[in-house]
């Protein structure tokens, strides 16, 4: 038996048993029958108009309530237009060094495409970002992995901080740690700036600029 109400609903489910007399009219002995569970679908104002006690015997199911929204923050695009590393270094946008400040400056360039021998926001290749982050910081970063490599002071992996230099142990490629086996860095053609999980353990850490 089902009644449908327009609006919100529930659902009633009656009882599934029920007395009948064996005979008509014969009230000395009595049977039972099993009925198949019925659901009645009634609207949540007319399921407030019952009371505690008509409740009773009574399952009622409410709708389960809509799945949460989840929204995600907008992600870095596009290639931007800036300075050139040499402009950065006679001007430093950012004088006061520290490793927080590289660590932002370098994510200001995610998404930005890969391209050989790139040194600015139009396109970079690995050593291009880590010098021109570092450039807006007043330091001078030779545009070469070796090179780069060579300066600063090397660190234990344990003292690593965000912010400084991974470099991979055989001088091919690297980026800005991020901490927690995370690399920031330009990674070859036909990819963009991205931060991810360092994929070697063949690495080791410099640091400049402190």
């Amino acid at each position: 038996m089902g009644l449908a109400v327009p609006g919100l609903f529930a659902t009633a489910v009656l009882p599934a048993y029920a007395t009948t007399a064996d005979e008509p009219g014969d009230k000395s002995a009595v049977r039972v029958v099993e009925h198949k569970p019925q659901t009645l679908d009634v609207s949540e104002a007319t399921l407030a108009s019952i009371s505690a006690t008509d409740r009773d015997g009574y399952s009622i199911t409410l709708p389960p309530p809509p799945p949460p929204v989840v929204t995600r923050a907008a992600t870095p695009g596009a290639a931007k237009s800036g300075m050139s590393v040499g402009q950065a270094l006679a001007n430093p946008p950012y004088p006061n060094f520290s490793l927080d400040s590289v660590v932002a400056v370098a994510q200001q360039y995610i998404g930005v495409p890969y391209r050989f021998g790139g040194a600015d926001p139009s396109g970079f290749d690995c050593s291009g970002l880590v010098m021109y982050v570092y450039a807006q910081h007043g330091i001078s970063l030779p545009h070469s992995v070796r090179a780069q490599a060579s300066l600063g002071t090397r660190i234990s992996r344990e003292d690593a901080r965000p912010g400084d230099i991974v470099v991979l142990g055989d001088l091919s490629h690297n980026g800005i740690w991020l901490g927690n086996g995370m690399i920031l860095d330009a990674p070859y053609a036909g990819k963009t700036v991205t931060s991810r999980p360092l994929w070697t353990d063949n690495y080791f850490i410099i640091r400049v600029g402190i």
